[in-house]
């Protein structure tokens, strides 16, 4: 007697039809809007809000119909959300600021010149060139700026972990219901704004601040300290904003931590301090780097904290590149340190990275 079939939900079953539906409605929908055959009030408004819908939701329904008419596994399709992310945000918009960065300056809109033209007996002239990266790397603003930013971040990444490791320590050894509630006042700050939690220092660190008022009301200081508009300031600042990102890969690490190690090499006779940099230091470097990562990357680009809190001597690259986009709007140069900066931080990471991937094959 012959196995029955597989039974077939009728969902399952009327998926492919409501699927080229869907894709011939979002079609349908577009090329009556740019042919303006019925126009439909307000659209405007919202006509964003539908792009984005269009892009993910066609995306998805046409890989889908890719996934079935090539009888491929539907477990790439979980790939494809973040992958589809990565190309609208970040590869797209890189090759955008990587053709800006090639063309010239000029008052216009856009601000920039094409990349190429027709001349008037047909031929092509190229006008892209290289001149705003020679111009970049000709200029000690702009080197300065790039070693400023990376002194910062390095000393502020540096700071954080000097910080976040004892914190992120004495939580993965916490018992667990104290654990939840110093994971709670980690992730706390989270929950108010980014640019209120930097202004809310404006009013710790200024002349008649809250530090300086208890500092002269306990006779410590005979005036106040000039913290403010400081590299002080802006250290503490990088610190206090991203310490949680240090914070919760190390606790991912070191709560791991097999405790019979620890017992180990005590029963061998390691002090704590040798068994903290024998065993614990190295097992809990995985989160140590990416801890770093997830500081360094949004600190050597950082805006807001020099801005806020810093003086006019703290030279940054994001606020060279702001300056070069809105007051001097020189877009193919602002897309060249740009371009420059990304190139300084990736190329690191990936060689980090691989070398990380051949000591955990050799290991």
């Amino acid at each position: 007697m012959s196995a029955p079939d597989a039974f077939t939900p009728p969902v399952a079953s009327a998926w492919p039809l409501v699927r080229r539906v869907a894709l011939a409605l979002f079609a349908g929908f577009w090329a009556v809007y740019a042919l303006a055959l019925m126009p439909v009030p307000g659209i405007e408004a919202i006509r964003g809000n539908l792009i984005a819908l269009t892009v993910v939701l066609g995306g998805f329904l046409v890989a889908d119909e890719v996934t079935e008419d090539l009888s491929l596994p539907r477990r790439w399709l979980v790939i494809a959300v973040p992958l589809v992310w990565f190309l609208l945000f970040f590869l797209i918009p890189f090759v955008v600021l990587g053709r800006i960065s090639l063309s010239e300056t000029v008052i216009a809109r856009p601000p920039y010149t094409p990349l190429w033209e027709r001349g008037p007996d047909g031929s092509l002239d190229i006008l892209a060139g290289f001149q705003n990266y020679s111009w970049i790397l000709g200029d000690a603003l702009y080197r300065n700026a790039y070693l400023s930013s990376i002194k910062i971040a390095a000393i502020s990444t540096l700071l954080a972990l000097l910080v976040g490791y004892p914190i992120a320590y004495y939580i993965a050894r916490s018992p667990e219901p104290r654990r939840s509630v110093l994971l709670l006042l980690v992730i706390l700050p989270f929950w108010t704004s980014f640019l209120l939690r930097v202004y809310a220092w404006i009013g710790f660190l200024r002349g008649n601040g809250v530090i300086n008022n208890v500092l002269l009301s306990l006779g410590i200081i005979e005036e106040p300290l000039v913290m403010m508009q400081t590299d002080f300031a802006v250290y503490l600042g990088i610190v206090y904003a991203y310490l949680p990102f240090m914070i919760l890969p190390l606790y991912a690490t070191l709560v791991k931590l097999d405790d019979a190690l620890i017992e180990a090499a005590s029963d061998l006779g390691a002090s704590p301090a040798v068994t903290f940099v024998t065993v614990t230091l190295p097992l809990s470097m995985p989160g140590i780097i990416a801890g770093s990562m997830l500081v360094f990357i949004p600190a050597i680009g950082e805006y807001v904290i020099p801005a806020l809190l810093g003086g006019p001597d703290t030279l940054m690259i994001g606020r060279v590149m702001w300056d070069e986009f809105f007051s001097s709007r020189d877009w193919p140069v602002a897309s060249a340190v740009a371009i420059v900066m990304l190139i300084l931080v990736v190329v690191p990471i990936m060689w980090l990275q691989s070398v990380q991937n051949r000591q955990e094959e050799q290991g």
